[in-house]
């Protein structure tokens, strides 16, 4: 943080911004869901491979998310991502990314946006992202339990789902708000 600090100056705003990918495919999973009790609701299962990739970022403090709906999961994926979250990064302040170790992650083929540096996450934790809470609500609540007919349904309902979640704002703030990753200028 005081690499950072140092680098964009002391008056510069900072932001904390998560990121992670998700895969939605016709090959989805199933979730629990209410039912009377005694019976076993059925749900149908896909057993087709098809799939598209969510890159999302959420700023829990500002309660904002930028994603792009990708056909793979690379390098080049995550520079469009990278550019996506630098435009929804505050006008003047610079954002703190949090992210996994994976490759497209570490590469040095990526060109960082300027308002944007890469804070790396210890290896094997997804329990430090709060993006992983993030999937795990839209799952739950938007994609699983349903058959995806074509690869344009997959990346139309991904779409609609994170465009759901970034119209609550409270609902991100209320998933991905860690007291640890607070910076404070704001208070």
């Amino acid at each position: 943080m005081a690499e950072v600090r140092a680098k964009v100056g002391p008056t510069t705003p900072l932001e904390v911004w998560f990121q992670d990918e998700m895969r939605v495919g016709q090959k989805n999973k199933l979730t629990y869901v209410w039912a009377p009790k005694g019976t076993r609701p059925r749900l149908t299962h896909d057993q087709r491979t098809q799939s598209a990739y969510v890159f999302g970022a959420v700023c829990p403090e500002r309660g904002e998310g930028a994603a792009l709906v990708l056909p793979d999961c690379n390098t080049a994926m995550m520079q469009l991502h990278l550019d996506e979250i630098s435009r929804h990064v505050a006008p003047g302040a610079h954002a703190i990314l949090i992210c996994d170790q994976a490759g497209w992650h570490t590469t040095r083929a990526l060109i960082m946006p300027r308002n944007i540096t890469i804070l790396l996450l210890p290896p094997r934790s997804p329990e430090l992202n709060p993006e992983e809470n993030i999937w795990q609500f839209i799952r739950q609540n938007w994609l699983s339990n349903r058959v995806f007919k074509t690869y344009d349904d997959i990346v139309a309902l991904s779409c609609e789902a994170w465009n759901k979640l970034t119209a609550q704002p409270w609902r991100i703030m209320s998933i991905a708000l860690r007291d640890w990753a607070t910076i404070g200028q704001h208070q």
